[in-house]
């Protein structure tokens, strides 16, 4: 294995022997002919992660997710393939896995980081960290199943990213603290990440693996099905969950006949040099176009000609800082449809949301009905509030055509937008606030 891979998975398959019952997994050790089914977990995953990279793995419920990742920490033998990793590895799979519940929060500390390679006396050094920021104060002397979930990940975590792990492998773990512990834990994650560890992250929030990930990777069913840019890979997940069963089973196989291609990310869209606006004009620019555009599926609806009007009711893309703008896009309905509601996000090139709104907070609340056939035109107006930059624009249309409530249509980077530079502001970051600096000698 070269030296700069971290990770080598080659051809992972895992099965599971499911019986209907006690006295069926009985009688398979007296007979030849199988009392089970075979539940094909993974089937032929390969991936390679490079030292000092960030991957998330993005799939639905049952996708093999997890059963990959205990592969990978060897908690879980694989049916057939091999998997290879080069460092120290550290793994938040499940709350408390590998607590001895009848034992202090003290004794698992030192067991934990014992298993994870620490000796006594490293373990000595460091436990004030580890007490300090699981934040359980006398609990730690006390039995682990005394112990609330929250309690048990705020411990596990602590000795996870205490032993200097090269590799960090988290599992959703973190879902279950609140607000400031997880945000606590991610800068702690970022901190590990900017020392050159190899970080394996598993999570349904899709902003997490946008903000921290390098590349991702997209399974469904146990098979690898895409992996690239986490914008791109996030999109098509989020295709595959909101598209009608028929239709995710075409896009998975098509995505299966690529052999789990690499999922390009697109250039990032640039200005035309051609165009020479007056300073805080806005503008349409012909050549700035969204080359990530990802339509959903339809169930029911379509979405088309989005676009941005000024004022003055001209359509731009290259926009002001401070004014205020509408945002526009039509809706044909080619089926009839109950409680329908729209909306909009602005995302950052990343993928990262923003803001942006819905037509009707409730599902109740959106409009009662509409007719198959009808063509509603659906507009929002906003206030820039972004420093110079390119942004995107979603549009979405959710209603129940007679199978529920669903994602009707939804077009994903349907637009690209820049904010233009403007020399008489001084913000930082993605957000406006209008900061005004001011300074005076005292003394």
């Amino acid at each position: 294995m070269s030296s700069e891979v971290a990770i080598k998975v080659s051809n992972i398959g895992k099965r599971f022997r499911v019986y209907d019952s006690p006295r069926a997994r009985l009688m398979q050790a007296f007979r030849r002919k199988p009392c089970y089914k075979e539940f094909v977990a993974l089937d032929g995953v390969s991936l390679v992660i490079n030292k000092g990279e960030t991957v998330g793995i993005v799939g639905r419920n049952g996708s093999g997710k997890s059963t990959l990742l205990q592969i990978i920490c060897g908690t879980l033998t694989p049916s057939s393939g091999e998997v290879l990793t080069h460092g120290r590895i550290a793994a938040l799979l499940e709350l408390g896995a590998g607590f001895n519940p009848d034992f202090s929060g003290r004794e698992n500390v030192f067991m934990n980081a014992a298993v994870l390679g620490l000796s006594d006396v490293e373990i000595a050094e460091r436990f004030a960290s580890i007490e300090a920021f699981a934040e359980i104060g006398d609990f730690i002397d006390q039995p682990v199943k005394n112990y609330s979930s929250g309690m048990k990940v705020r411990l596990a975590f602590a000795v996870a990213i205490n032993v200097d792990p090269q590799i960090l492998i988290v599992d959703e773990a973190l879902a279950v603290g609140d607000e400031l512990f997880q945000r606590k834990c991610y800068a702690r994650i970022e901190n590990i990440k900017a020392q050159g560890a190899t970080i394996l992250f598993v999570s349904h929030a899709s902003n997490t693996v946008l903000s921290l990930c390098d590349r991702a990777i997209l399974l469904d069913a146990g098979r690898k099905l895409s992996e690239g840019s986490p914008k791109a890979v996030v999109g098509l997940y989020q295709r595959l969950l909101n598209a009608p069963p028929d239709k995710a089973g075409e896009i998975r196989q098509r995505l299966l006949d690529g052999q789990g291609e690499v999922v390009p990310s697109g250039d990032l869209p640039r200005a035309s040099s051609e165009l020479v606006a007056a300073p805080g004009e806005d503008y349409l620019d012909p050549h700035l176009v969204s080359k990530t555009a990802l339509s959903y599926e339809s169930r029911g609806a379509y979405i088309s000609s989005p676009m941005i009007i000024n004022a003055h009711g001209q359509q731009v893309n290259c926009l002001k800082a401070g004014e205020r703008y509408r945002y526009q896009y039509l809706v044909k309905f080619e089926r009839s449809a109950n409680n329908v509601r729209f909306g909009m996000l602005v995302k950052t090139t990343t993928g990262v949301e923003l803001g942006g709104a819905t037509s009707a907070k409730q599902v109740f609340d959106g409009i009662s009905h509409v007719e198959a056939g009808s063509v509603l035109l659906m507009e929002y107006s906003f206030v820039c509030r972004l420093n110079e930059g390119v942004y995107f624009l979603n549009a979405g249309v959710s209603g129940d055509c007679g199978e529920g409530f669903h994602h009707l249509h939804r077009l994903v980077d349907a637009l690209c937008f820049r904010v233009n530079p403007q020399p008489d502001r001084f913000g930082l970051g993605v957000v406006d606030f209008s900061c005004s600096p001011e300074w005076s000698l005292m003394g």
